[in-house]
């Protein structure tokens, strides 16, 4: 069996986010030795409203739950039926996440081995077209009348496991549970207890070397889990072998969520350059396009950019190379001029006018106008947007806890500054510095910026 003392677990939530969703229900089946010894579920209350489109999925409406304990009200008995078990589910990132959320709430901690029967389908059944939960109920003849909630989705896993010890044997199924659960393998010059430290929170960490710079920068919501699967032999790459032989010691800095990590990974990396973030250093030298009024282009690097003044400029390119790669295809499906787009020095008809790919502007049967109108359009797709606000913005993150809080400034889409409550925020917002803008920060909040609540603080000081 997976091991001596097991429970399956299935939550049904009010969404998909454990940092800002809550558990509606929660199912164990408890199993030991082989044997299923008990089954609890309950309703929980959310202490908010449940979407309807979840309500329709898992029928747990909100006058159900209204009436139901809170987390806080179950914690204990929950962690009883839990403790000294393997935890069992399907997509377990999401119960298990969702978990130590509700605990850290509660300024608990929570802890557990944990076995994905995702990942114990796609290994044992790798010709199986899909691994979802419907997926195996179907293809193994599981009992699936109670599809949607919690008891009845644990206890679909149960019948799941003994199918497998079934259908194979526990020498095929026994070495597959123990890859999934095999603990990272530490390199011999870090102690024992190196991950015991780090948090199970937003960050960054730092592996560093013999000398007094890192060797390579990284960031994550998870920093212990993303620091542990460097050292998982299932999935160490090229690099991470490298860094097993040369790291030394290993250290993080917290922030109150994704974006703060993200922020602070880019400025780290650019200003400590560490030896092995090669992907991520050479995004200093990325570049736009910026076009005259006779639509001639040229190539800025991030730092000449004015971010209050973003019309006409094209981007971002990870460098001038492939900023000049994309005119090149542009100017072979909109039949634009080599010379004109500095793809071209010599004197005459370009290239592409001689292999007849060209509108004819370098042969002078085209203007100067009609073509940088046809290069505007064939750029338009790429075109910086303008800063959407009119003003600087701060977009607050609270970790789980709510005690650590960040509040990042930003105008123009440069990243002003970080400060952690409110009492220090206007020494930032009045005097704010001049930064650089930087296109990596600003690819980060275009897509970032629709997913978070941003507040907008008049601006009466001049633009960086």
């Amino acid at each position: 069996m997976l091991a001596s003392s097991v429970a399956f677990v299935d939550l049904e939530t009010t969404g998909t986010t454990a940092s800002d969703d809550r558990v509606t229900e929660v199912g164990v089946v408890r199993v030991d030795d082989g044997v299923r010894v008990s089954e609890w579920s309950t309703l929980v209350n959310p202490q908010r409203s449940i979407p309807a489109a979840i309500q329709a999925l898992t029928g747990i409406s909100n006058a159900m739950v209204a009436d139901a304990p809170t987390f806080a009200q179950i914690a204990d008995e929950l962690a009883d039926r839990l403790h000294g078990c393997l935890f069992v589910a399907h997509n377990a990132r999401f119960d298990y996440g969702f978990l130590k959320h509700e605990f850290a709430r509660l300024r608990r901690s929570f802890s557990a081995k944990v076995l994905c029967t995702v990942k114990l389908s796609r290994r044992l059944y790798p010709d199986a077209p899909r691994h979802n939960l419907d997926s195996l109920i179907e293809r193994h003849g599981l009992d699936g009348t109670r599809r949607h909630r919690a008891l009845g989705d644990a206890r679909a896993l149960w019948q799941f496991t003994q199918c497998v010890y079934h259908e194979k044997s526990a020498q095929q199924v026994d070495p597959v549970v123990a890859r999934i659960l095999r603990k990272p393998s530490l390199p011999p010059q870090l102690p024992s207890d190196a991950l015991a430290h780090i948090p199970e929170s937003p960050g960054v960490y730092l592996f560093y070397g013999l000398n007094a710079l890192p060797l390579y920068i990284g960031k994550s919501v998870n920093l212990r889990e993303r620091v542990a699967a460097h050292f998982s032999s299932d999935y160490r790459s090229a690099n991470d072998l490298r860094l097993s032989a040369e790291i030394q010691r290993i250290e993080f800095e917290t922030t109150a969520g994704e974006l703060g990590a993200l922020l602070r990974e880019s400025q780290l990396i650019k200003t400590l350059l560490p030896a092995h973030n090669h992907r991520l250093r050479r995004r200093s030298a990325m570049v736009a396009i910026a076009l005259n009024e006779s639509g001639t282009p040229r190539y800025v690097p991030a730092s000449s950019i004015d971010p209050s003044a973003l019309d006409g400029v094209y981007g971002p390119f990870t460098s001038r190379a492939a900023a000049r790669a994309l005119l090149r295809a542009l100017a072979a499906e909109a039949r634009l001029c080599w010379s004109a787009l500095g793809l071209d020095r010599r004197p005459g008809p370009c290239f592409a006018r001689q292999v007849r790919r060209c509108a004819g502007l370098c042969a002078g049967e085209e203007t100067i106008e009609a073509h940088a109108g046809r290069l505007r359009n064939a750029l338009a797709e790429y075109a910086l947007t303008r800063w959407p606000y009119s003003g600087m913005i701060v977009v607050c993150e609270r970790d789980i806890t709510g005690e650590h809080s960040d509040m990042h400034v930003f105008r123009n889409w440069c990243w002003l500054g970080t400060v952690h409550d409110e009492g220090t925020l206007p020494a930032l917002t009045e005097s704010p510095p001049r930064v650089v803008f930087d296109l990596d920060i600003y690819r980060l909040l275009l897509k970032s910026l629709p997913r978070v609540q941003v507040r907008v603080i008049a601006d009466e000081v001049s633009a960086p």
